[in-house]
């Protein structure tokens, strides 16, 4: 099994900066995308950003120009520099990371258990 632990979720004002890490573990033979999700209260989870193995970005629109993706691959972690934050990013962020766990592995996704990020003064 691969195992997906988030953290540096919390409470920061406007305008304020956070950084999420997320680290895999377990069974691991390669991994390939790695995403961001986020879930806000009454609301679908939806893509933030996603990283390709190759080091590929993407962003949704409403983050784009104030978050940056990034991984380390030595260290099978990725993560999520949130900068001028806004109430309206406030959710539970999850981490998703698509991974094989042996050569001939089809691979399949992973989730983490979310951490909370709140925006508020």
């Amino acid at each position: 099994q691969v195992q997906l632990v988030e953290s540096g979720g919390g409470l920061v004002q406007p305008g304020g900066s956070l950084r999420l890490s997320c680290a895999a573990s377990g069974s691991i033979f390669r991994i390939n995308a790695m995403g961001w999700y986020r879930q806000a209260p009454g609301k679908q989870r939806g893509l933030v950003a996603i990283i390709t193995s190759g080091g590929s970005t993407a962003y949704a629109d409403s983050v784009k120009g104030r978050f940056t993706i990034s991984r380390d691959n030595a260290e099978n972690t990725v993560f999520l520099q949130m900068n001028s934050l806004k109430p309206e990013d406030t959710a539970v962020y999850y981490c998703k990371v698509a991974a094989t766990r042996y050569i001939y592995d089809p691979g399949m996704d992973y989730w983490g258990k979310g951490t909370l990020v709140t925006v508020s003064s």
